[in-house]
């Protein structure tokens, strides 16, 4: 079998991982519009979106579990949530729902998912419910890191494995990031220098910005990440950066 990893960045925090035959799709946002939100970038096409084998859902905000997003997907996947969500989805019509709490395993053909703590807000507005947000590291052939939605924590120096590729949130949806809980791509770099992985692709950046604020300041949809690498060059230089963009699919095979 090859040592193929394929990542196609869906955009914002939706990621299809494809490693040993399984398609792992995290935190699917993909309509054009998600409450004030507007999608700047394309609708990905529905064949990107095929033959998905389980969806991993790091938290519960909106612009991070969608839930017409998540049915257009399909009621009968496997959906891996944060313990405590399980309820709330199922009674949503999803058939397959599977809670995980830090530290469980759930095995998704040859390719297990283990849940890693994330530093975040778990509450879903207006009216809950709460879950604990959660990272994911997904392992087969290769290893591969889900940050979710995070601030700087320590544990992100002990993930228990090495990580050949990590998925790392360096940005949001606005022209700001608001206070705290979350990475920029200072911080995001800092995680980087924790985590050693030996690669490292930036998301959550460039796919969604608020309708009302029009063009202010347009600069935050490109910047973040080629100022991740910038700071990652001086942090964690031994980490090699994965080139991508909004809508890229990524062949990555050390």
């Amino acid at each position: 079998m090859t040592g193929r990893l394929a990542v196609d960045f869906i955009g914002h925090s939706s990621v299809v991982i494809e490693m040993d035959g399984i398609r792992l799709l995290t935190d699917p946002v993909t309509r054009a519009r998600v409450g004030p939100l507007r999608r700047v970038e394309p609708v990905p096409d529905r064949e990107r979106l095929r033959s998905i084998d389980a969806v991993l859902i790091s938290h519960l905000h909106w612009d991070h579990l969608d839930v017409p997003s998540l049915r257009s997907i399909g009621r009968d996947v496997p959906v891996i949530v944060p313990i405590g969500a399980g309820a709330w989805l199922r009674a949503a019509g999803f058939e397959d729902v599977r809670e995980i709490a830090v530290e469980e395993t759930v095995d998704i053909g040859d390719v297990a998912v283990r849940a890693v703590p994330a530093v975040h807000s778990g509450f879903r507005p207006p009216l809950g419910p709460t879950a604990p947000p959660l990272g994911y590291v997904v392992r087969g052939r290769h290893t591969v890191y889900f940050a979710g939605d995070t601030a700087l924590f320590e544990g992100m120096a002990t993930l228990g494995e090495p990580i050949d590729l990590a998925l790392i949130p360096v940005w949001g949806w606005g022209p700001t990031l608001g206070r705290g809980l979350h990475l920029d791509p200072l911080s995001a770099a800092q995680a980087l220098r924790m985590i050693s992985p030996r690669a490292a692709l930036p998301i959550h950046w460039g796919t969604y910005w608020p309708h009302a604020l029009g063009r202010v300041f347009p600069e935050r949809l490109v910047e973040p990440p080629a100022a991740f690498v910038e700071h990652a060059a001086e942090l964690a230089p031994d980490v090699q950066m994965v080139p991508t963009a909004v809508g890229d699919v990524v062949e990555w095979e050390p």
